[in-house]
């Protein structure tokens, strides 16, 4: 138990609410790993980023070269070549001279190579997008690039601040900006020669988000496909768990409040797991409950019923007493008020006994020892006490005859199968003790010369208060609990006692015990 609230705390430690449902509980560890799989986005923001590192890298190399192409061109040569590259990089090319002003640009020297996307005139599809790629960006927590906005013709190069720093600087000078669809906007300035003139290229990388919505959807779609099976999963699981444990509780709670004898535990046969054994278990313990609960009525009725007999015996006598003036039958009322205080006392005295051998046994510790020995020193306790009426008891056995148990309560059970061969024994009769071990069994068989036990009596005689005792022996002096309780001290030691024929077929009762063989 220790253990268990040590692993309960350390569960709490770690977040795991321990009140919560089994339901909430699966679908939580089911979950988890998706949680984990949904990361996954953070890895498209960094290969975002790297797509855009590699473009700008591509844009200042272009820049560059394309500067360099330019320097030592004429102008018709500059304008055809800011022309050709425009077209077929899908770029577009301005030069800016050494006071700013533009003087050559590739969408105002022939077609425009690329248009930026008009968001209202987009399909709803592209609407979704542009908004997943709003929340995403703000789950990652990506940066948002300022918005693309055309300089006027009067700012020239100076509503351009990489162009303004190239100038400055003499080198190679890259932004990032963001198209009215959202797509990046990659611009990138280039000194050209000696005289202050500057490259701006100009870059509208649809592709880069197309390939991030990509990579997203299909990612989205895993993650998604995921959780409608993990939730399946998850409910199938919980049902097959969660309706049958309900089930039980539900009728546990029902044999709680009393209302056993109308409650069917589920067996749940059909499972093998460990819920079919927990329904079996439950349903054999509501079984051995409903016979304790009978057995312990039963006795209850049986108690009252016995001790009613003496008590009203008693009660006659006593109120006889007064009335009575021949001392001989005042004497005779005494002895029947003496007789009966005595078997009112040995019937509380067996009771009491038998009431508490169960709870003894279920925690007592059991010792080896050797049942020959221990049937030898009660029969030589006997012989002291006068308790065989002359009668002779011969015991034989084949050796050492160990087993487990308690010492005190077999001697019992050997006293009262002694006491019960003594009693139905003719007054020359011998009773014949003979232990044997027979496989992993120790047996000791009791066998008297008496009149013996009918087939159709012999299960009746271990019956609490069942006594039917020889005319010879007086009335009351038995309870009748004595096989009874070396019955039920056999079965607590995982025993047997039975009444089976003689061996040799001569007449007599043969009451046999068997113990595990230690």
């Amino acid at each position: 138990m220790a253990e268990e609230s040590q692993r309960e705390g350390r569960l709490e430690r770690l977040g795991f609410p321990l009140d919560a449902s089994l339901t909430a509980r699966i679908l939580a560890v089911n979950l988890i790993p998706l949680m984990l799989l949904a990361g996954g986005l953070f890895f498209v923001d960094s290969y975002r980023k790297q797509l855009l590192t590699e473009r700008y890298n591509l844009a200042r190399i272009e820049a560059q070269i394309t500067a360099k192409a330019l320097a030592g061109a004429s102008l018709p040569q500059q304008q055809a070549l800011m022309v050709q590259i425009g077209q077929e990089q899908h770029m577009r090319v301005r030069m800016y001279d050494g006071a700013g002003r533009l003087w050559a640009d590739s969408f105002q020297l022939a077609p425009p190579s690329f248009q930026f996307r008009n968001p209202a005139k987009d399909p709803w599809s592209q609407d979704f997008s542009r908004a997943t790629d709003r929340i995403v960006n703000f789950v990652v927590g990506a940066p948002s690039p300022p918005a693309y906005r055309e300089p006027s013709a009067s700012q020239g190069a100076n509503g351009w601040p990489e162009v303004i720093r190239a100038r400055e600087q003499r080198r190679t000078q890259v932004e990032l900006r963001r198209a009215p669809d959202g797509s990046p906007v990659i611009t990138a300035a280039a000194p050209v020669g000696s005289r202050g003139a500057t490259l701006l290229t100009m870059r509208n990388a649809t592709d880069i988000t197309q390939a991030v919505r990509d990579a997203r959807a299909s990612l989205l779609t895993i993650i998604a496909l995921a959780l409608i099976v993990s939730i399946v999963l998850s409910l199938y699981l919980a049902r097959t768990i969660i309706d049958p444990l309900r089930r039980l509780g539900r009728a546990a709670v029902r044999v709680r409040l009393g209302r056993e004898r109308e409650v069917e535990v589920p067996r749940m046969q059909e499972r093998g797991d460990e819920i079919g054994v927990l329904g079996g278990a439950i349903s054999d313990m509501t079984s051995a409950l409903r016979q304790r609960i009978d057995a312990v009525e039963a006795f209850a009725a049986d108690v009252a019923h016995e001790l009613k007999n003496p008590l009203a015996s008693l009660r006659s006598a006593v109120e006889s007493l007064p009335k009575v003036q021949d001392p001989a039958l005042r004497a005779q009322l005494s002895d029947i008020a003496a007789h009966d205080v005595r078997r009112i006392d040995r019937l509380v005295t067996e009771i009491s006994e038998a009431s508490r051998i169960d709870a003894e046994l279920s925690r007592a510790t059991f010792e080896p020892l050797d049942l020959a020995d221990l049937i030898a020193n009660v029969i030589r306790a006997r012989e002291d006490r006068g308790l065989n009426s002359g009668h002779l008891i011969e015991l034989s056995h084949d050796g050492p005859a160990g087993v487990r148990g308690v010492p005190i309560r077999i001697e019992r059970v050997i006293d009262n199968l002694l006491d019960n061969a003594v009693t139905f024994s003719p007054p020359d009769g011998t009773v014949h003790v003979r232990v044997s071990r027979q496989g992993d069994r120790i047996v000791a068989a009791f066998a008297d010369e008496g009149p013996g036990i009918p087939p159709d009596e012999r299960e009746k005689v271990f019956a609490r208060f069942h006594s039917v005792r020889p005319e010879a022996e007086g009335f009351g002096n038995h309870s009748g609990l004595g096989l009874a309780i070396a019955r039920t001290i056999a079965q607590a030691h995982d025993g047997s006692l039975t009444v089976a024929e003689r061996a040799e077929g001569t007449a007599g009762a043969c009451l046999v015990l068997e113990l595990p063989a230690a």
